[in-house]
């Protein structure tokens, strides 16, 4: 993996953090929608430069420079995102096309650029309903958002032999550094959650407890994390013993679509958590308990998703977990946040023991 590539990735890191304080502002399901919304029309772009890197390493000038300039429409977007449909709606749109084209180009000047033409029409045309939806009024632009996620995402399966989805299985996969870019891209995830623990603490009010809140806030990102990279090996072991083509179909799977739920996941945690820190005393009332826990339950139905489809190990304790997780609800809503918090880390914990322990080693599989 290049430097140039991290360094790319960070705009990855303020778009998370802007779909976090897009949702912390509005814990309902219009909220909730609304964050769907922008990070399904985001992941497809963010995702398809980790394909295109992957493919084609930035290593010349002019592959730089392009990247630096899908970069800053990358940035120009995630400036957007609070005010996606209401005043920032054409600010966003504008970054998301110079992004997109920029990522069309690069392809364009690889091997693959035949399959790349599938791929023109659905990324411009998603594009093209967010550009619309700027110039329309509600509800009917969170039609045509809706209707932009459908391209990408839905219809690209259902025609797959004239969609990107036929033609990136031509996309060469290097398994190692597949691998390491995704990871890279959850520790930025779990990063921002951690950023937003930080801006949750009251700096004038330090005491003990809130101290200890701090650390007990921090103990479920890193739960997360040792939940995912546990096993991590098994998955470039499998993408890397299967042919070409077939690995382009579980990578597709595996960190396409199932990383959609891993890092939605991540995002609603830390703006439940945010919440906690903010007003640690007492219930967090039913809209922050369950965010909480949907949000810890949506990463552990990805991480199902992801263990299943690379066969990391049986999926059936991460659904488990995500079970018992949303039963916290009621603790949080109506006894204490910061007890649900704690159920929560628990059940996270004792579900990466077991994996662990089922392997028969406290080291396996571990990066």
């Amino acid at each position: 993996m290049t430097q140039v590539e991290i360094f790319f990735d960070l705009v990855f890191v303020f778009t998370l953090t802007q779909l976090t304080r897009v949702l912390e502002a509005d814990l309902t399901p219009h909220g909730a929608g609304r964050v769907l919304l922008l990070f399904g029309v985001l992941w497809w772009l963010y995702d398809g430069y980790v394909w295109l890197t992957n493919h084609v390493p930035p290593h010349g000038t002019v592959q730089k420079l392009l990247l630096f300039a899908g970069m800053a429409g990358s940035l120009i977007a995630a400036v957007g995102v609070p005010g996606a449909f209401g005043d920032t709606s054409l600010v966003f749109a504008v970054g998301l096309l110079v992004a997109t084209v920029v990522h069309l180009v690069m392809f364009m000047r690889s091997e693959v650029r035949a399959a790349i033409y599938r791929l023109a029409p659905f990324s411009l045309g998603g594009v093209s309903l967010v550009i619309a939806a700027a110039f329309t009024d509600p509800p009917w632009n969170y039609l045509l958002w809706a209707a932009a996620f459908v391209v990408q995402a839905v219809l690209s399966q259902v025609f797959p032999t004239n969609s990107w989805a036929g033609g990136v299985r031509q996309v060469n996969i290097s398994a190692p550094h597949f691998v390491e870019r995704h990871g890279l891209l959850l520790i930025l995830a779990l990063g921002e959650s951690v950023v937003a623990i930080g801006m949750g603490v009251e700096v004038t009010h330090l005491t003990p407890g809130v101290v200890g809140m701090v650390v007990l806030a921090l103990a479920l990102p890193v739960a997360l994390w040792w939940s995912y990279f546990t096993g991590l090996r098994t998955a470039e072991h499998t993408l890397a013993g299967t042919d070409p083509v077939r690995r382009t179909r579980l990578a597709e799977r595996a960190y396409l679509y199932a990383h959609i739920p891993i890092l939605l996941g991540i995002i609603v945690a830390a703006a439940a958590v945010h919440g906690v820190i903010g007003h640690p005393g007492g219930p967090a009332g039913r809209p922050a308990a369950l965010t909480l826990a949907c949000g810890v339950a949506l990463f552990l139905l990805g991480l199902a998703g992801f263990r299943h489809t690379l066969r990391i190990r049986p999926p059936r304790s991460a659904l488990v977990a995500a079970a018992v997780v949303l039963a916290t609800v009621p603790v949080g809503s109506l006894v204490s946040a910061v007890l649900e918090l704690g159920l929560v880390i628990v059940v996270v914990t004792v579900m990466v023991v077991f994996d662990q322990v089922g392997q028969g080693s406290f080291r396996s599989g571990n990066r």
